[in-house]
């Protein structure tokens, strides 16, 4: 006797809760469903991945029918518009994955160059005299204070600061001739 049901009918009784006509609605429409999804994406993972997640939200949108439009009309909208909303999220997915390559680009670039000057500053460190390489070292690389840099190598606080001067002043030197 269900199975002679218009689908209208069907409809409410499935809005209402009724499971085997809920069933027989998805057994007469499950093609019809996947087809259009499948001419609306042109793929058919995506057609077949939309039609599962429509038929899944069917029960909740089966409320909200309200029997102006047959059920079958209804249905293509619902479809369709399932279908614009795979679209944006796609279109939204697609823009961040844009954003997030360029800015990964910009990391590694910035890697780069943090890796280029560690570079050059390691070679023109070794350019320094041994006083000066063994001051910054402390100074710069263990982040001693001057005073504590000087009782290490045993020279005052006033030479390790003197040093420090020398030492940017060196180092501006160098990279000024590297730029020629």
């Amino acid at each position: 006797m269900l199975m002679e049901t218009d689908d209208d009918t069907l409809a409410r009784a499935a809005a209402s809760g009724d499971r085997a006509a809920f069933g027989l609605l998805l057994a007469r429409h499950y093609d019809r469903v996947l087809g259009l999804a499948f001419r609306l994406t042109g793929s058919r993972a995506e057609a077949q991945d939309l039609t599962q997640d429509i038929c899944a939200a069917l029960p909740a949108k089966l409320a909200q029918w309200r029997g102006e439009a047959r059920f079958t009309t209804w249905l293509y909208r619902v479809t369709v518009n399932a279908t614009h909303d795979l679209r944006r999220r796609q279109s939204t997915r697609s823009r961040a994955a844009l954003g997030w390559g360029d800015w990964e680009l910009a990391r590694q670039d910035e890697i780069a160059t943090q890796a280029a000057t560690l570079d050059w500053l390691t070679e023109a460190m070794q350019r320094l005299s041994p006083e000066l390489r063994d001051t910054v070292a402390l100074v710069l690389g263990e982040e001693l204070t001057q005073a504590a840099a000087g009782e290490v190598l045993g020279v005052s606080e006033g030479t390790v600061a003197w040093r420090m001067s020398e030492v940017k002043k060196r180092l501006r030197a160098m990279a000024a001739e590297d730029a020629k």
